[in-house]
């Protein structure tokens, strides 16, 4: 196993739906890698045993965390408690990149 990874290695385009990737799943940890299109998104959904982070590593997005929604851009941690529903929208006019991570992981 490589313990050192970049994440611009693992990105990629859907067009019919936003691109995800694993980087990394361990047992008690999940990270990886969300890449949005201009317009696309992630519906609103919660995981209700599990808290999930998004940083933004490039772009911007409109993010939905429980009943507040704002703009974040590179360098923003977005934080997703367990059972809080969240999602997130491309609002930008380039690719918007995330690392996520889910604890526990989700298998």
């Amino acid at each position: 196993m490589d313990h050192f990874l970049d994440w611009r290695d693992f990105a990629g385009v859907q067009a019919e739906k936003f691109f995800k990737a694993t980087l990394w799943n361990g047992e008690h940890l999940m990270v990886g890698l969300n890449c949005l299109e201009p317009g696309q998104s992630q519906a609103v959904h919660a995981h209700q045993a599990a808290d999930k982070f998004y940083l933004v590593l490039a772009g911007q997005g409109n993010f939905t965390i429980g009943d507040a929604s704002r703009n974040a851009e590179m360098g923003t941690l977005v934080i997703a408690p367990a059972g809080i529903a969240h999602g997130v929208k491309n609002s930008g006019a380039e690719r918007l990149s995330l690392l996520v991570a889910i604890a526990p992981a989700m298998k």
